[in-house]
């Protein structure tokens, strides 16, 4: 620089002048000369721990290559050479080295932060490849560990503005802590919910939740911070706060899915006008029945011995006991679900009559179905009850169905009597 400055004083420029020409060209120099580290960093150290990671067969380095964590910090070099060089340029003028040395930091820092957000997200990426990532989410430990980062560059970032301390800035955050608390109200809130949710696994990733106040029914997306991410069935997304899931109640069918078993919970309403004791007939009918066949062999022979102990008068049908109808019907259906391939049979099984009422006698189902994926589910169950309702006739019943149109019309057909 001094050479430089006596060849423009050579020139007849005066000293003052010469040193400023001087600065200029070694500043813009310097400038050129961090440009060019950093281009030769990326090429010999990002491009070639590139090309290392890409051949490797491991998975986490892959990460950090794409999500440019080596890029990031390739910007240190060019940090350091301006950082170094730059005294040098301005030397016997502190007044001006200290901001210049103040930007070289905040650059370097600031590419620090850049590179450790970006090791977090590929931490994140590894993380997910594992079965456990579905069970126990990290995303909001995540945000809140890069807040923390964030928080922290920003103490540091004051403290080389200000040319203090990161201490005695921290000194001064008492008070700011409620101005604090009221800024940070839902992150404080979505990660203590995020560790109760991930603590209890209330709430995962690939869960299917129902939460009406919130018009929320589907999978689980996205457990964050803030919020949690449900895609519903109709392929809209619904948003919800964290502290929600804590706070408020919700269904979790998780269950369902861990069972891989899908209850069927379903009731046919019988005409009671329909239901009758079997005659000789009608038992004679329903024994030519594949699945009942032997039960109606095995009740006649039950119900005749007991009546015959019981001396039952067979001149009335209310005397001693007799096969109804409808209770075959239900032995009928019992068996038919004993024989399906798709219904569980170690589950909760059930065959019920419920309460009798203005609609009907309800004959329920309750069973489990063996395939949990929603369109197959639905075709079992639906062919299940195809069948059940069009054998109904064949015990002599009626499924109870409100007056219609058609049944005014056939009424109003009848010749009067």
């Amino acid at each position: 620089m001094q050479l430089v400055a006596n060849w423009f004083e050579g020139l007849g420029i005066s000293t003052a002048i010469a040193v400023a020409l001087t600065r200029v060209i070694f500043v813009v120099l310097v400038i050129a000369l961090s440009f060019a580290v950093n281009l030769v960093t990326k090429r010999l150290f990002a491009r070639t721990a590139g090309r290392i990671i890409a051949a490797s067969r491991t998975t986490w380095d892959d990460a950090l290559l794409r999500h440019g964590v080596l890029t990031r910090l390739s910007h240190l070099a060019a940090a350091i050479t301006f950082y170094l060089l730059m005294p040098l340029v301005f030397s016997g003028r502190p007044d001006w080295v200290a901001p210049v040395l103040a930007g070289a930091q905040i650059y370097a820092l600031v590419m620090v932060i850049l590179a450790l957000g970006s090791m977090l997200d590929a931490g994140v990426d590894v993380y997910e490849t594992f079965d456990i990532a579905d069970r126990i989410p990290i995303t909001g430990f995540v945000q809140v560990a890069k807040l923390l980062i964030y928080f922290a560059g920003g103490l540091v970032f004051l403290s080389i503005v200000v040319d203090k301390t990161p201490l005695i800035l921290l000194s001064g955050l008492g008070a700011f802590a409620a101005v604090l608390m009221v800024i940070f109200h839902d992150a404080i809130l979505g990660f203590v919910a995020g560790i109760q949710l991930t603590a209890n696994r209330m709430v995962a990733r690939g869960d299917w939740i129902e939460m009406p106040k919130y018009q929320a029914d589907g999978v689980v997306i996205e457990v964050s911070l803030t919020t949690v991410k449900v895609q519903n069935w109709d392929k809209t997304i619904t948003t919800i706060p964290t502290y929600a899931l804590i706070s408020e109640s919700f269904k979790n069918w998780r269950g369902m899915s861990d069972a891989n078993a899908r209850r069927i919970k379903r009731a046919i309403r019988i005409d009671i006008d329909s239901i009758r004791f079997c005659t000789d007939e009608m038992l004679e009918r329903y024994a030519r029945i594949q699945f009942i066949s032997e039960y109606i062999e095995r009740k006649k022979r039950e119900l005749l011995e007991h009546n015959a102990r019981s001396r039952a008068e067979p001149s009335s049908l209310a005397n001693g006991r007799r096969l109804t109808n409808i209770g075959t019907f239900r032995a009928y259906v019992h068996a038919y679900l004993e024989n399906h391939p798709n219904i569980v049979q170690g589950m909760t099984f059930l065959v019920r009559q419920l309460e009798p009422s203005e609609v009907g006698v309800p004959i329920e189902i309750y069973v489990f179905c063996d395939d949990t994926a929603w369109v197959r589910y639905e075709a079992i169950q639906s062919d299940i009850f195809d069948h059940l309702l069009a054998v109904v006739p064949e015990f002599d019943l009626r499924v109870f169905q409100n007056p219609t149109g058609a049944d005014i019309r056939i009424l109003g057909a009848a010749p009067a009597v």
